[in-house]
């Protein structure tokens, strides 16, 4: 029978073969790291807000607490988003005409809450208690990032459940003193990982990573 093709058809066949394998390959690898840049996951992003609260101001500059604001944060799920009242405890003082502050006053006038865009924002498919982890020790800093440094509030970590998973695994990284968890400034001693053993007794802390956990 007659050769239908040409021999060099054969190559041609193995380098097609072998480069469109390389291809998924390299789209793959792109896809993956496509789902985890700062432009899907939101990391670095400062979102717009209906006022220009700056934490670093606030928080650094003033040294007022995280639980001021956030009055829940130790008894429930929900750190709690301060009313307005909060935001004039000080500003009915301070700063009372100053423009930037106008939508504070009106929410005062009106009743209507002020409504801030959320920086960290979990699907709704996932269980996050707030309470819990400050109870076992873990600081606002672990999740949040140093925000006493942040003009603006931005998100530092991707919250994937990859992420949350390595810290479930090992909990003697994030672990603090209690007295410390809201130190958004507090390092670590250089041994803080051999005598994190400590503190994950003391606070009976257990690696759990069952779906279950925080799929509800």
């Amino acid at each position: 029978m007659p050769q239908i093709f040409h021999r060099s058809f054969n190559t041609i066949s193995r380098v097609s073969i072998f480069g469109a394998i390389f291809m998924l390959a390299a789209l793959g690898a792109a896809w993956a790291k496509f789902v985890r840049s700062d432009y899907l996951t939101g990391v670095g992003v400062q979102r717009d807000q209906p006022i220009p609260f700056s934490h670093q101001h606030h928080v650094g500059g003033l040294g007022i607490d995280c639980r001021y604001c956030h009055t829940s944060a130790e008894t429930s799920g929900f750190a709690g988003i301060p009313p307005t009242r909060t935001c004039l405890n000080c500003h009915s003082q301070i700063w009372v005409n100053s423009p930037m502050l106008e939508k504070v006053h009106a929410s005062l006038r009106s009743g209507e809450s002020i409504v801030w865009n959320r920086v960290h924002n979990l699907p709704g498919f996932v269980y996050f208690d707030h309470s819990i982890h400050l109870k076992k020790g873990i600081g606002c800093a672990s999740c949040h990032g140093r925000v006493d440094q942040m003009p603006l509030t931005r998100q530092v970590a991707s919250l994937y459940m990859e992420w949350c998973l390595d810290c479930h695994r090992h909990p003697e990284r994030h672990v603090r003193p209690r007295e410390q968890v809201f130190n958004l400034a507090w390092e670590p001693p250089p041994d803080h990982v051999e005598k994190a053993g400590e503190l994950l007794r003391a606070y009976r802390i257990e690696r759990k990573t069952d779906c279950s956990v925080c799929h509800r």
